[in-house]
């Protein structure tokens, strides 16, 4: 018994001393050095992805705020776009609604002027009680003509008669220039043919001689 007791001490002093052991020693010692590093180096790849996956992200952002701000350029020159349309739709239609009627005001000018001719013509001392057919008659063409022209003024329609003002290109065709006694030079010295506006816009030129 006592000499398995002391071989058995002898074998584990053989373990103790073994330089296997001894030599496996440092290679756990490398093995758990190597697992530390190991653990960092992750945490660093960890890191650098994240700050790539950042830079990206703010190139994105930046790229949606760019494209957002010329989304919002090009709404606002739509919407303005828009308005400038409607604004000259709107224009036509009260164009259309004011100058619509312009066609049948030339027609009617005709009329006018002959009812002014007629009334002109007719010897103002031939007008009495003595010649009852031809009073009635000068008397319902000039009712005639006040009516029409109460028609005209009730739809925007003017009658021009610039005698003695002063010449005006966009209101009077000028037919001759001569000099006239007794008037400015520039001025309008005699109406052959009253014009029209219709609501502001001349429909039809005034005939006129301008004195210079």
């Amino acid at each position: 018994m006592a000499s398995w007791c002391v071989r058995a001490v002898r074998h584990s002093c053989s373990l103790v001393a073994s330089p296997a052991l001894m030599r496996s020693s440092p290679r756990l010692l490398c093995t758990a050095t190597q697992q530390k590093n190991g653990h960092g180096s992750e945490e660093e790849a960890e890191k650098l992805e994240q700050g790539a996956a950042e830079k990206v992200l703010m190139e994105e952002k930046t790229q949606l705020e760019e494209q957002l701000k010329d989304m919002t350029e090009k709404y606002k020159r739509a919407l303005a776009d828009t308005e400038n349309l409607r604004t000259r739709s709107q224009k036509m239609i009260e164009d259309a609604k004011l100058y619509g009627i312009q066609g049948f005001c030339k027609d009617l000018l005709e009329v006018a002027d002959i009812l002014e001719k007629a009334t002109e013509s007719v010897p103002k001392e031939e007008v009495t009680s003595q010649n009852p057919h031809l009073k009635n008659l000068y008397d319902g063409l000039v009712m005639t003509e006040v009516q029409i022209q109460k028609v005209f003024t009730k739809h925007g329609l003017v009658k021009l008669n610039p005698n003695g003002q002063k010449f005006d290109p966009y209101e009077h065709e000028a037919l001759f220039h001569a000099p006239v006694e007794g008037k400015e030079p520039g001025t309008v010295a005699l109406v052959t043919k009253v014009g029209y506006k219709l609501h502001g816009r001349t429909l039809r030129p005034a005939l006129v001689g301008v004195a210079k």
